[in-house]
């Protein structure tokens, strides 16, 4: 089984938005028991907050379903060991996500757009306002990376 953790600054918008994504296109190709998908944040001022509004109309537009009741948590340094594959949004998660972790000697730790081939982080809807924009990225990097698995 593919463990894999996406992780966002609040884990209100992209993180769940991914983790969402991913969910249900493993589920469309009958794959749902080889992989286990979470999301999280690497700072600790959503935690505890559901999925922000705007993102779960994106989601909805879409027809991605998402849980309702799942709730913004913390990355802890048990997720190292917890996932094969932890996947950030932006190069600040990536910096936070070092201080956490310390060191990534299994090279499990990756930029999303790195699934694309292009260095870029995803479009952070929180300052830009285009949920529409991160969801295309988080599509994009979520196919290729199924086709990578």
């Amino acid at each position: 089984m593919r463990r894999i953790l996406f992780v966002c600054h609040g884990n209100i918008c992209r993180s769940p938005m991914a983790e969402f994504i991913l969910k249900a296109m493993v589920r469309a190709y009958g794959m749902e028991g080889d992989y286990y998908i979470e999301s999280a944040a690497v700072s600790e001022e959503e935690t505890g907050n559901p999925i922000y509004p705007p993102a779960k109309r994106c989601l909805t537009q879409h027809g991605v379903p998402f849980d309702a009741q799942k709730r913004a948590r913390t990355v802890t340094p048990a997720d190292y060991d917890r996932f094969d594959r932890i996947i950030v949004m932006d190069r600040s998660n990536l910096r936070w996500i070092q201080r956490i972790f310390g060191a990534d000697p299994d090279r499990k730790i990756h930029m999303m757009m790195s699934y694309c081939g292009l260095s870029r982080d995803v479009a952070d809807p929180w300052y830009t306002g285009d949920f529409e924009q991160t969801f295309q990225d988080i599509l994009s990097a979520c196919e290729a990376m199924l086709n990578l698995s």
